[in-house]
């Protein structure tokens, strides 16, 4: 593997700690507010147990988020690049955060301060364990093929787009308060049951694609959007679940997914505090490697 450069991604790509060591990755931590005080989300929830975060959403307190400062990225690439080492950050999406503007204010000052050294990012275009897929499947690249800083950018840019996420969200009013969606689609919706179906697009927003009454038929819709979607390219067959303190609910799609598609490798983890403060409790998405987002 080339040991000439560090991958660097930031906590929204919601990897768990061991895999995290396993890859060799570097995480900065994420800036989030509850309760009038600021908190940094670390992959091991050092400062806020995420339990706790939901629990405390489900009484109906909000979190707010804030992005990485440019000061921030730079104290986290430097010591790489003291080391003599080059730096690729894989980034939260461009179209739901600043916080890849911020990253790339320090890219730029950090080629100046070290104009020997390269500094490279990736908008992965996406959140939550789809930004942790694509760094997932770009860390395997760099140690599968030995692939070098600019050929492994160049790999990571074009694959993004076949790094397909659909969101279930349980509680409508947390999209209202984002914009997604009116008062009254909110108000009705809830009393109906009305569980909307979310997509992460090809420019990175997030935009609500559907409405279905009821929780487990939204879960079963996730299950069959993968049919036409989901490659058949045996190498890439990887699929991440995350949830919002649902454990139960994610066990039955990874089970489903397990039986229906079998893929090489399945994870599933509880999705932070970062995007958990947008979607609210008991929300759950699938990532999966596609054909296209679509």
């Amino acid at each position: 593997m080339d040991r000439s450069y560090q991958i660097v991604t930031d906590a929204t790509c919601d990897l768990p700690t061991d895999l995290i060591k396993e890859l060799g990755l570097a995480v900065i931590p994420m800036p989030f507010m509850m309760g009038g005080k600021e908190y940094n989300y670390y992959p091991d929830n050092r400062e806020y147990p995420l339990p706790e975060f939901y629990d405390t959403l489900r009484t109906g307190e909000m979190a707010t988020t804030a992005q990485i400062t440019e000061p921030q990225f730079e104290d986290a690439f430097r010591p790489f690049l003291q080391e003599g080492r080059d730096v690729l950050y894989i980034g939260f999406s461009s179209g739901l955060s600043g916080t890849w503007l911020r990253a790339c204010e320090a890219m730029k000052a950090l080629r100046k301060e070290f104009p020997e050294r390269n500094v490279e990012g990736v908008d992965s275009l996406t959140a939550t364990l789809g930004e942790g897929l694509l760094v997932y499947l770009a860390c395997c690249k760099q140690r599968d093929e030995d692939l070098n800083l600019h050929e492994l950018k160049a790999w990571t840019e074009l694959y993004r787009f076949c790094i397909s996420g659909w969101f279930m969200v349980d509680d409508l009013n947390h999209l209202k308060r984002g914009g997604r969606v009116s008062s009254a689609t909110a108000l009705v919706g809830s009393m109906l049951g009305i569980k909307p179906i979310l997509q992460i697009d090809r420019e990175g927003h997030l935009i609500v694609r559907g409405k279905v009454r009821g929780r487990k038929q939204a879960m079963d819709d996730l299950l069959e959007k993968m049919e036409s979607r989901f490659t058949q390219d045996t190498a890439l067959q990887t699929v991440f679940i995350v949830h919002a303190n649902c454990l139960s609910d994610a066990k039955y799609l990874e089970k489903e997914v397990k039986s229906r598609y079998k893929p090489q490798k399945i994870l599933v983890n509880t999705l932070g505090p970062v995007i958990g403060a947008h979607t609210g409790a008991n929300a759950m998405s699938i990532f999966y490697v596609a054909k296209d987002r679509d």
